[in-house]
């Protein structure tokens, strides 16, 4: 699955001529707290707007809810190459490592 917002040209592709193998590595985390917050403030922002009277962009809202869906799939499969357990990522959103396998896991 790609999501086609994505822009290749932005994210980081291994390093050609490099012949050890890439080994999954753990990121520091920058920023993210300050970052989910300001997606936060657009998504009540956009809210707001509508609910003023742009009843045509309430479809587009409710599309929001799949594009974060596969955003979500996207972040837990980079997680998992990056050495991340079901178990770490589970914790994280207060479910069982099996649930979280249940959903983002196996042959998808």
């Amino acid at each position: 699955m790609s999501l086609s917002y994505v822009n290749p040209a932005l994210t980081p592709q291994p390093r050609s001529g490099d012949s050890r193998p890439s080994k999954p590595r753990r990121r520091d985390v920058v920023e993210n707290d300050e970052y989910a917050a300001f997606v936060k403030r657009i998504i009540r922002a956009y809210a707001r707007r509508i609910a003023t009277g742009d009843v045509e962009a309430l479809t587009d809202m409710v599309g929001l809810s799949s594009l974060l869906d596969e955003a979500i799939t996207e972040a837990v499969k980079g997680l998992r190459a990056h050495g991340y357990s079901w178990a770490e990522i589970a914790d994280r959103l207060g479910i069982t490592r099996q649930a979280a396998h249940q959903r983002w896991g196996g042959d998808k």
